[in-house]
Order: structure tokens, then sequence, then C-alpha cells
């Protein structure tokens, strides 16, 4: 087999694999761009192993891409995290799953198949997301692999500037995809200023909301500091590419 031919196939199963990992890593998913694209590649490169480096009438190349198959699924088992009655991963680990066939099917020299389910895979994720929610009677989080987070807003202001300050913090953290859990203030003796802290828990972790919000508050002249942190973090939601 050529080496040109070699090249071609696992480069289209990288380039394929970090397109489907690329919108896993826009979400913040736990298998995110290197993860897909390293499972797509090396799907590839076992399948032009088995096809092309054993000769001889017990060589069987299909066997390769069934232990591809199976071994996958371990791989997919340790992103599924059950919390309670809640289970995420589980989508996280379909796409993997997915990937490896994407990978398959380039470094089996079918192209157009390997792009097309590609763009299933990418397609399914994004256009299918919202009409999955559309169509679930009773929204609940059970199940759904949508990560939470607990975020601490910290705002600090001139003692007269309190309940002004409070009230802004309060309009820019107050969004359907947060709830307020508590806010509280705390002199910082001897320094004349207020730290108003709010407390959020957010049904899915969006770090540009937060951001939003501290730009708002940043352009109030009343305002001298503002900060957020995550507080806790659910261990499917440990950012493995990054």
């Amino acid at each position: 087999m050529e080496l040109t031919v070699v090249l071609a196939r696992a480069g289209l199963a990288l380039l394929l694999g970090a397109l489907v990992g690329g919108e896993r890593q826009w979400r913040s998913r736990t298998a995110g761009l290197r993860t897909n694209a390293l499972v797509s590649l090396g799907s590839a490169m076992f399948v032009v192993m088995g096809a092309y480096s054993f000769d001889g009438a017990d060589a069987d190349p299909t066997r390769v891409a069934a232990q591809i198959v199976s071994g996958i699924g371990f791989l997919g088992a340790g992103v599924i995290m059950k919390q309670g009655a809640s289970v995420s991963g589980l989508n996280t680990a379909a796409t993997l799953w997915a990937a490896a066939a994407v990978g398959a099917l380039s470094g089996s020299g079918m192209y157009l198949p390997a792009v097309v389910g590609a763009v299933g895979i990418m397609v399914t994720n994004t256009v299918l997301r919202p009409v999955g929610r559309m169509m679930d009677r009773h929204p609940t989080r059970t199940g759904r692999e949508e990560p939470s987070a607990d975020y601490r807003f910290e705002v600090t202001c001139r003692e007269d500037a309190e309940p002004h300050v409070r009230a802004l913090t309060v309009s820019s953290v107050c969004r359907p995809e947060f709830r307020l859990r508590s806010m509280q203030s705390f002199d910082q003796e001897g320094t004349g200023q207020v730290c108003v802290v709010a407390e959020l828990t957010a049904l899915e972790r969006d770090d540009r909301l937060l951001e939003s919000a501290v730009s708002r508050l940043s352009a109030e002249p009343l305002v001298t500091a503002v900060r957020w942190v995550v507080e806790a973090q659910p261990s499917n939601s440990v950012f493995d590419d990054r």
C-alpha cells in the first residue's frame, strides 16, 4: 500500500475527528477536540493495519474493525457518570463511538461515507439538540448530558453604594440560565468598601454569560472590582482537552 494513500486516510480521519471534537469542545464536554481526533485517527490506523499488514489464509481485516467497535466501549464507559438519579455523559460516549466509526471508514478508504458520517454526528449534536428539548413533555435534567456549575460572583464597591450595587448585581445575574442561591455583603475593614457576593447555580455551564455580567458591572463608576470563580465542578465537567 502506498504511503500517500495511508497518509490520506489517516489525515482525513484526523480532520473529521477534530471537526466532531470541536463541537464537543465548544460545549465544554468531557471528551473534546483531541479525544475525538485521537479516537478517529486510531481507528483508521487500526483498520489500515488489519487490512494491509497481515498476509495468509488466516488474515481477516474485519476482526480489527470488530475489536474497535467493542474496544471503544471501554473508553465511552469512562465518560458516563451517575450522580443520584442523574446520568450524564451518554451523548459524549455515543459521539466517541461514532467518531471511531468515522475513523474506521476513513481507514478503509470509504472517504465519502466518512465525511457524511462526520457531518451527521455534528448535525445530531447541534440541530437535534433543541429539537429534543422541544419534544420533552416534562423537561428534566435526569439522563441529560448537561453538566451544571456553581459560580461565586463578587462585586466590590463603596459602602454608600452597596444598595445600588446589590440591585445591579441581581439584575445582571438573574437570567433563565442561572439560579441565584444566596447573596451576602461583607465589610472590608479599614477600606470603606463592601464586597457583595452572589452564589449561583447554572444548569449548564456557560462562562460567557458570567463574562457579560462582569463587563456590564465593570462599566459602573461605583464598582471598584468584579470577579467570578467556579466554586465546584461536577466530575464529568473536567476538561481533558485543555
